[in-house]
């Protein structure tokens, strides 16, 4: 795995030689945040050795590099997913070439489904905590003290720093944000009622597909994170919404203004 990444980081800055300090990854909808880019390059995932090619809808599969403010960023227009087939260390490796790329804090989006009664569809929820109940863990196996240690401290997941002044700049500018608790399971499938509602009684106000793996493997190499999630659809115990993936992509769009808004400015500011 070392070797791979040192092999897809040695051809990135072969063609582009740039050193990002923020990566991003743009969930479900959220794709639109690279128009708030000034963007100098663009790699085609397919392109890229060793890098898997995403196939979900919504996410359009390329590395995108240049600045926001006077900061320098790449942004990862589309994410991979477990259920896509890949396995965890497939799913996370772009969060091991970014940090071989120079970033050192890492911000991850998503759409979400929500069992906090206090969120509706449409919410912004800034990721406090989560928890993993992903059948496979990105660290199984063998561990490369190159990357990290082997055994990963996680009380501080999501950057509280980051947090902190997501919700400052949210209240300077009068967006509404939430904090809460994410959890993440493999998908493709939509929750079910009993499902939500093992979601709330383990303790998490949202739940997705995503994230939970890159935030792992992100903290195993010590980088600083922010996640995001905008709530799509709601569910509890007693009554859940028919949804579809391009439910969720609207209603993610819906919200996407905000969420950019509120990503560019922590970037300028942080």
């Amino acid at each position: 795995m070392f070797e791979k990444v040192q092999e897809t980081v040695e051809f990135i800055n072969d063609r582009i030689n740039y050193n990002p300090e923020y990566g991003i990854i743009l969930g479900s909808g959220l794709g639109g945040f690279t128009n708030d880019i000034n963007v100098e390059y663009i790699l085609s995932y397919s392109e890229i050795p060793n890098f898997p090619v995403s196939t979900v809808q919504g996410h359009k599969g390329a590395l995108v590099f240049g600045t926001i403010g006077d900061k320098r960023v790449v942004a990862m227009q589309g994410r991979f997913h477990f259920y896509e087939g890949y396995d965890m260390k497939q799913v996370t490796f772009p969060v091991r070439v970014m940090k071989y790329l120079g970033v050192s804090k890492l911000i991850v989006s998503n759409a979400s489904g929500g069992v906090n009664q206090n969120y509706h569809v449409g919410s912004i929820v800034l990721i406090k905590d989560h928890i993993n109940m992903m059948p496979e863990h990105p660290l199984r196996g063998h561990n490369d003290e190159r990357f990290g240690p082997r055994f990963v401290n996680m009380s501080e997941p999501y950057s509280k720093s980051m947090i902190n002044k997501a919700k400052e700049i949210a209240n300077e500018l009068d967006i509404t944000v939430h904090d809460g608790i994410y959890l993440g399971l493999q998908g493709p499938t939509f929750e079910t009622l009993a499902e939500y509602k093992m979601v709330k009684a383990l303790g998490a106000d949202c739940v997705g597909m995503s994230t939970v793996p890159e935030v792992i493997v992100a903290r195993h190499m010590e980088l600083e994170t922010f996640g995001l999630s905008v709530i799509t659809d709601m569910g509890n115990e007693d009554s859940i919404e028919a949804i579809t993936h391009e439910e969720v992509l609207e209603a993610a769009k819906e919200a996407e203004p905000k969420v950019r808004t509120l990503i560019k400015e922590l970037i300028k500011n942080y």
